[in-house]
């Protein structure tokens, strides 16, 4: 008879460098314990996703940890008034530091608008370090990325990042969800983004990504569709 236990020790083998979540770790998302770092969630409105997230965030800060969410910044105040109607104390929150709002225009893109993946993998490293720090705190992450669909955006850059920052995580052991709106994206960005993350949050359901990629990997098959693209450009 094939057990739960079983069925997940599978699971863990198919994401053979992407290692678990340590079993005793105390993140859970929508309802299920999370076995790896990062997770792509796919939400089809504000509601829908605060919704699912808030327990995530309210449980950061019943066990003493830390929320840091990079959101539209036009959209701060809406986002704190969610995150109010979802039992936070957001005031307090902010003001001991449990509670990090920052502008994606202040993370993800430069003044220009440019994203520059170094950049931001650098911001990431430099969160889990701070974090890890003795006296400090684990921080969730949680990014908003209705940019990646704007104009001048070059989503093989950001793709690149979403899967070289599974690295960064897993030595930091730092959680990430990366928010999609689900009607913004077309099939071939979608199926490169399910293929970045190890978890998937779908339907407000936590499941083991089957798509899943080797960061390694991913950037060879990314860096020979530039070498293909820039050769059918070629004269």
């Amino acid at each position: 008879m094939t057990t739960g236990q079983d069925r997940q020790d599978q699971q863990d083998r198919q994401h053979p460098q992407q290692p678990a979540v340590p079993t005793h770790s105390r993140l859970t998302l929508a309802g299920s314990r999370m076995r790896h770092f990062h997770v792509c969630a796919f939400f089809n409105s504000r509601e829908e996703e605060h919704q699912v997230l808030g327990p995530f965030y309210a449980e950061a800060v019943r066990l003493g940890e830390r929320n840091l969410h990079m959101v539209d910044g036009p959209s701060m105040q809406d986002h704190r008034s969610r995150l109010a109607a979802g039992g936070l104390d957001v005031p307090a929150c902010e003001a001991c530091g449990q509670l990090v709002l920052m502008p994606w225009h202040h993370a993800y893109l430069d003044d220009t608008g440019h994203f520059d993946r170094r950049r931001m993998l650098t911001l990431v490293d430099q969160v889990g370090r701070e974090a890890s720090a003795a006296g400090s705190s684990r921080v969730r992450v949680m990014g908003q990325m209705d940019w990646i669909v704007g104009k001048g955006i070059d989503r093989s850059e950001v793709i690149a990042y979403e899967a070289e920052v599974n690295e960064v995580l897993v030595l930091h052991q730092q959680p990430a969800i990366c928010v999609y709106d689900i009607a913004s994206l077309d099939g071939a960005l979608m199926m490169d983004l399910l293929r970045t993350h190890p978890l998937t949050l779908i339907g407000g359901a936590l499941r083991e990504n089957p798509f899943y990629t080797p960061p390694a990997q991913m950037l060879r098959e990314l860096a020979a569709r530039q070498d293909k693209a820039a050769g059918t450009a070629a004269p």
